[in-house]
């Protein structure tokens, strides 16, 4: 079949398709034809998909029965569906798709934190290379408990979590890149690092544990996740695998928008722990218990009910009809 002789031949049908299908009304007339023509088009997508599996095309006629079918029948799926599909469907499976490139996100983030703890908390001179001794007092002395308390609790979550919502924001965008998530986790791994070398070389492991711990695991997990979601990209576009690498790489760039909207409430929780629960007056055990269970009930969420969604077939992505159809390709 002669593609460009078919899409001349039809095109006025699909454009009158269209747009019957965003008319805000339709009388009896147009209703009729907006059956006819939907018909025919379906009949269209089949002779394209088994013919001339052109991708374009494909997609834009997957599209254009898609509406129209809506249109037809009136269906409208309720806003609580859609979140609960995508919460317990959809981003459970994109976290575990992104589980091997999470794992190297997290060896790289936690060998540098490693590694410059190490450094700065047994070598004093370096340590004042980079931090002057009387500012290294100074935070462990007062500095690093102080900033849990500065401000209203209220304000404080809010400015923690827009700050690491950008952060991931960045591995969304960035992601493709391949340089800037490694250099994102070696930046936060050597803060870390230096904050508990300066505090263990004076005395004050314990109180960094103490407010690093529980609202850390969670947060730190989140910004890990989105850095490993942005490097599955990455290497999509290097490794496309049967799929032509455009399909590859737009794929896995879908699944990392439903990671990055998923993280937004994630990192809502462990803001507000950092504000709420870190600077409280409970317990440092039971502060470190409240942000364990919930770093804990994220990863049974990104490995268990990840691993049942991505059995059960759901990948993460759009769904075939607004995407289009895949071809089979030889590997």
């Amino acid at each position: 079949m002669d593609t460009d002789a078919f899409i001349a031949v039809h095109r006025p049908q699909w454009d009158r398709l269209e747009e019957l299908t965003r008319a805000r009304t339709l009388d009896a007339g147009g209703i009729d034809e907006l059956l006819a023509l939907y018909q025919e088009v379906s009949t269209h997508l089949s002779r394209v998909r088994s013919t001339v599996p052109d991708p374009a095309l494909i997609s834009r006629l997957s599209l254009l029965v898609h509406r129209a079918r809506l249109r037809i029948t009136g269906t409208r799926i309720p806003l609580w569906k859609h979140a609960r599909t995508f919460f317990w469907e959809d981003l459970p499976s994109a976290l575990f798709q992104a589980r091997w490139t999470v794992a190297l996100a997290a060896s790289i983030f936690l060998l540098s934190s490693l590694v410059s703890g190490l450094y700065f908390g047994l070598d004093a001179t370096a340590r004042e290379l980079v931090v002057p001794e009387a500012q290294q007092r100074a935070l462990a002395q007062r500095d690093f408990v102080a900033y849990y308390f500065e401000g209203e609790a209220s304000g404080f979550a809010a400015r923690v979590w827009t700050n690491n919502a950008w952060i991931a924001v960045q591995s969304v965008v960035l992601g493709v890149t391949g340089f800037w998530p490694v250099y994102m986790l070696l930046q936060n791994g050597l803060n870390v690092g230096l904050s508990a070398g300066v505090l263990g070389a004076y005395g004050g492991l314990d109180t960094f544990f103490v407010f690093i711990l529980p609202h850390g695991l969670l947060e730190i997990t989140a910004i890990v996740v989105g850095a490993g979601a942005g490097l599955r990209t990455f290497w999509a576009w290097v490794r496309p695998g049967p799929l032509p690498r455009p399909w590859a790489l737009s794929h896995a760039a879908r699944s990392l928008v439903t990671v990055a909207i998923g993280l937004v409430p994630v990192l809502l929780v462990a803001g507000f722990i950092e504000a709420f629960v870190t600077p409280s007056s409970l317990p440092p055990a039971l502060r470190i218990a409240v942000g364990a269970a919930a770093w804990l009930a994220f990863l049974a969420y990104m490995l268990v009910r990840g691993r049942q969604a991505h059995r059960a077939g759901i990948s993460g992505d759009l769904s075939e009809e607004l995407v289009g159809s895949r071809v089979a390709t030889a590997a």
